[in-house]
C-alpha cells in the first residue's frame, strides 16, 4: 500500500536520531555456571533459547572455545585481564579483595579511549561490591548475592532492590545503553544465572545450611517439569568414576568419607545430578535468553545495534552428572571447561558462521581491545579472534593450556587437584600436578573422555609432543618465555 508524503516525514521524524560514534560499542554478556550446551542451539533437548539461536545464526558460534580456567573467579580474572591465573594471581574463590582492585583490567583502556565503561552484574573477585578502577558506571552485589530482592550496590552506597535478580541487572544495562547511545560504550554484564543460592564466605568455603537451590523467575517456574535430560554416555547414576581416572578415584573416596561426617553434604551435593535440577537450570536460564532478546530489542530501537559488538559466553561450566561429577564444576573435563561463545560483529560483511578453531578466555580482552581500534595492553596473554571472525584465518593457535590451582575449600576432596591441561585439534593431555599421573584422550575418537590412553604404546610420540607443548604454554603463561 502506497504511503502519503505527509505520513512518511511523520515516520522520519519521530524516528530517534542518534549521533553515533566510528568506533563500535561493545557489549560483553557473561553467564554463571552455563555449560557449553546448555542453550537450544547448542543442543539441550528441550530449552528453548530464541534469542541465543538468533545471536549465533547472525554472528559466530565458536565450536571449541575454552575456560582458561573452569572456576568462576579465576576465569572472571581471565577475561577481564586477558592474563592466565599464574600472571594475574587470582587462582581461586577465595576474596582477594586487595589484589582484585589491582587487576589490570582492559575497560581501562577502552576508556581511555573515550569509551563510557560499566559493570553490571556479578563481580567474584573478592566479595568486595565496591567499583574497581576502569569503569564509569557500577552496580554489583557483594559475593554471589540474592536471586531474589538482592542487596545491590551503586553510587557508593548499598540497597535491596526488589525483583528477580536477572530482570534488575537487565533493566539497568538497558539504562546504561539509553544514557550512553551516542557511543562509544563498553558494557560488561555478569549474570548470576544460573549459578544456585549460595552463602560463599572469604575463605570459598560455602555455608552448607543454605540450600544450594536453583530459583528460575516466577514466571517461569515449572515450565519444564516432566521433561528429561538424554544422559551423556560418561554419566554415572552411581556418581562413580569410570577406570583410568586413578586421581579421581580417590577423590571420590575422600568425597564418601565427607559425606558420611556430615549429612548435610548429601543435600548440597545432589549426586546423579536429579532431572529437577537440569529443569530449574534451563528455567532459570529462559530469563538470561529474555534478557539478551530485551538488550538487542533496545540496541535496535536506538537504531545502534549495527554498531555494537555482542560477546555472550560463560564463567565455567557444570556437570549432569558425567564421570560422577555434581557440582565441582572445576574438574578438566569437556563440560567444564568448555564454553559457549558467540560473537556478533556487524561490521564484518561476511563473518564465519562457525568457527572450529581453538579459542581461549583469555582471548576477550584482546578481541575487544581489537574491536575498538585500541592497542593491545603489554599484560594481556590472550589474542585476538577478529581473524577468525572475519574467516581471514581458521586459527590462531594449534594448542590451548588450561590451569587448575586447587584448594580445600568449598570441597575437601579436591584439595589436592590441580593440573595444567593441553588441548589441541585433536588431543587433551591432564597432568596432575601432585601426583605422578596423567590422562590423555583423543577427542575425535573418544569425545566423552571414556579412554584414558596414556599406557597405550601407539600414542608415546603424541604424549611426547603434548608434554613439549605443556612447558612451553606455562612457561607463557608465568611470562618466562
Amino acid at each position: 500500500m502506497r504511503r502519503s508524503l505527509p505520513f512518511l516525514l511523520f515516520l522520519f521524524i519521530s524516528a530517534p536520531v542518534i549521533a553515533q560514534s566510528t568506533q563500535p560499542n561493545i557489549v560483553m554478556i557473561v553467564v554463571d555456571d552455563m555449560r557449553y550446551d546448555e542453550w537450544g542451539g547448542g543442543g539441550h533437548p528441550y530449552l528453548q533459547t530464541p534469542n541465543i539461536d538468533l545471536l549465533a545464526k547472525e554472528g559466530t558460534q565458536f565450536n571449541r572455545a575454552y575456560h582458561a580456567v573452569p572456576l568462576c573467579s579465576p576465569n572472571r580474572a581471565s577475561i577481564l585481564t586477558g592474563q592466565y591465573p599464574s600472571r594475574h594471581g587470582i587462582i581461586d574463590n577465595t576474596a582477594r579483595n586487595q589484589a582484585s582492585f589491582m587487576l589490570d583490567l582492559f575497560p581501562k583502556y577502552l576508556q581511555e579511549a573515550g569509551y563510557k565503561t560499566a559493570h553490571v552484574g556479578k563481580w567474584h573477585m573478592g566479595n568486595s561490591p565496591a567499583p574497581r578502577p576502569g569503569y564509569d558506571y557500577w552496580v554489583c552485589m557483594e559475593g554471589q548475592g540474592r536471586t531474589y530482592n538482592p542487596v545491590l550496590f551503586e553510587d557508593n552506597a548499598s540497597y535491596v532492590a526488589e525483583g528477580y535478580i536477572t530482570d534488575i541487572f537487565t533493566d539497568k544495562a538497558i539504562g546504561f545503553i539509553q544514557e550512553n547511545a551516542e557511543g562509544p560504550f563498553f558494557l560488561y554484564i555478569g549474570h548470576k544465572a544460573i549459578h544456585p543460592e549460595a552463602v560463599q564466605r572469604d575463605d570459598g568455603s560455602t555455608d552448607l545450611d543454605v540450600p544450594k537451590e536453583f530459583i528460575p523467575a516466577k514466571r517461569h517456574q515449572g515450565l519444564y517439569r516432566g521433561k528429561t535430560y538424554q544422559r551423556s554416555p560418561s554419566y554415572s547414576p552411581t556418581a562413580s568414576v569410570e577406570r583410568g581416572k586413578p586421581v579421581i578415584e580417590n577423590a571420590f573416596r575422600l568425597r564418601s568419607e565427607a559425606l558420611e561426617k556430615d549429612p548435610r553434604w548429601v543435600g548440597s551435593m545432589d549426586l546423579g545430578i536429579a532431572e529437577k535440577t537440569i529443569q530449574t537450570r534451563a528455567e532459570m536460564m529462559l530469563a538470561v535468553d529474555e534478557s539478551l532478546g530485551r538488550i538487542m530489542a533496545e540496541l535496535q530501537k536506538l537504531g545502534i545495534d549495527e554498531n555494537t559488538v555482542v560477546i555472550f559466553t560463560s564463567d565455567n561450566g557444570y556437570f549432569y552428572g558425567e564421570h560422577g561429577f555434581s557440582l565441582e564444576r572445576r574438574m578438566p573435563y569437556e563440560e567444564s571447561v568448555r564454553t559457549p561463545l558467540l560473537i556478533r560483529h556487524p561490521g564484518i560483511r561476511n563473518p564465519a558462521k562457525a568457527v572450529d578453531g581453538l579459542a581461549l578466555s583469555v582471548d576477550l580482552a584482546a578481541t575487544a581491545l581489537d574491536v575498538a581500534g585500541v592497542n593491545n595492553a603489554g599484560t594481556v596473554q590472550g589474542k585476538s579472534l577478529m581473524p577468525l571472525l572475519s574467516g581471514e584465518k581458521e586459527t590462531i593457535r594449534s594448542s590451548g593450556l588450561i590451569e587448575y590451582y586447587s584448594n580445600e575449600n568449598p570441597f575437601p576432596w579436591t584439595a589436592q587437584l590441580d593440573y595444567r591441561v593441553v588441548v589441541t585439534d585433536q588431543f587433551k593431555y591432564i597432568k596432575w600436578l601432585r601426583f605422578d599421573t596423567a590422562e590423555l584422550y583423543d577427542l575425535k575418537q573418544d569425545p566423552y573422555e571414556l579412554e584414558n590412553l596414556i599406557q597405550d604404546p601407539a600414542y608415546k610420540e603424541v604424549l611426547g609432543e603434548l608434554k613439549g607443548q605443556l612447558q612451553a604454554l606455562q612457561l607463557e603463561a608465568l611470562g618466562l618465555e
